[in-house]
């Protein structure tokens, strides 16, 4: 009797320690995690087990990194992969936050871009107690390495953003020596879409410009700040030897570019004259996220198809 009571003795003391073990483990992996985000606040994350993800880069990241069994919500520019806004919760468009929408997902951690709004919207949930951590949107390979540090640490995933952060760079690297062989840069202009007959072209301090300047062409447009609307006069004076346009996950791109081509102004540019017109998706084009270097890589490939195994997809982009 006694060797038995000892047994279960020693037993429940193991069970103990094994318990103890394991709540000592849990709590390291709960430990606080103090960052500084993109409007320079100090925001600390005591519990990331329920994310929401507001910008499709960032969700692009947090399932790059593996964390996406975690997302409890998107936002509507989360459309990459094709399951974020198929199997998670959508609180809507980036800009257009609602409070209780946001709040109404449940979420113990915020994961929003800069650019999300309105304003006062985003104020007050900075207010709230879920932490709400706001990453930079810049478009360089730099911010892209920036913004993937910045993610994967408020996810407790560090170690698997250096290793994202590295295959990003690499990516860079064999654009940068696609690139290195183009011996006159052509002249590309990103149209936003036509308002009251007149063209919305972008300039310096967009998504587009940086991505043209990637993929090793020039901008046309870059004198002008933002995306603003045009003259006929302007498209002719630019005379772009490409033309740039989104693919959107609503509307026809293709029936946009035939209507761009009718436009007199830039059937009299080279780009109309070859009706070269690139077509890309929105979020792979502009995102800024892991895929802008192959995104910057493919645009390349259909800039200057003369490079052939330079750039993946090896098409042209004109529309005939």
């Amino acid at each position: 009797m006694r060797t038995k009571r000892l047994a279960r003795l020693m037993g429940a003391a193991f069970g103990c320690l094994l318990a103890a073990g394991v709540l000592t483990a849990s709590a390291a992996a709960a430990a606080d995690i103090t960052l500084t985000d993109a409007s320079g606040r100090n925001v600390t994350i005591s519990d990331a087990s329920r994310i929401l993800s507001i910008g499709g880069d960032i969700t692009e990241i947090i399932y790059a990194l593996g964390a996406d069994g975690r997302l409890v919500g998107v936002d509507a520019t989360s459309q990459f992969p094709t399951s974020a806004l198929k199997d998670k919760p959508s609180v809507g468009y980036m800009r257009a936050l609602s409070t209780e929408g946001v709040i109404s997902v449940g979420a113990t951690l915020i994961i929003a871009s800069e650019r999300s709004g309105p304003p006062e919207v985003v104020k007050t949930l900075k207010t709230t107690s879920v932490p709400y951590v706001e990453i930079p949107d810049q478009y360089s390979p730099q911010g892209i390495a920036a913004k993937v540090r910045l993610v994967a640490r408020a996810v407790g995933a560090e170690a698997g953003g250096e290793k994202l952060v590295q295959q990003i760079e690499g990516d860079f690297k064999t654009l940068a020596d696609g690139t290195a062989r183009i011996k006159r840069p052509l002249k590309a202009m990103f149209v936003l879409g036509v308002q009251g007959g007149r063209i919305n072209v972008a300039g310096q301090g967009t998504a587009a410009n940086a991505i043209i300047e990637l993929a090793g062409a020039k901008n046309v447009a870059d004198a002008m700040n933002g995306y603003k609307p045009v003259t006929d006069e302007v498209i002719v004076e630019l005379a772009p030897d490409v033309i740039l346009l989104m693919r959107r996950s609503s509307g026809d791109a293709e029936q946009d570019a035939a209507q761009l081509l009718e436009l007199k102004s830039v059937q009299s540019t080279p780009a109309g004259a070859a009706k070269r017109i690139i077509l890309m998706d929105a979020l792979y084009l502009l995102g800024f996220g892991p895929r802008a270097p192959r995104a910057a890589r493919e645009l390349m490939g259909r800039i200057y198809p003369d490079l052939g195994g330079e750039a993946t997809g090896g098409h042209t982009g004109t529309i005939k």
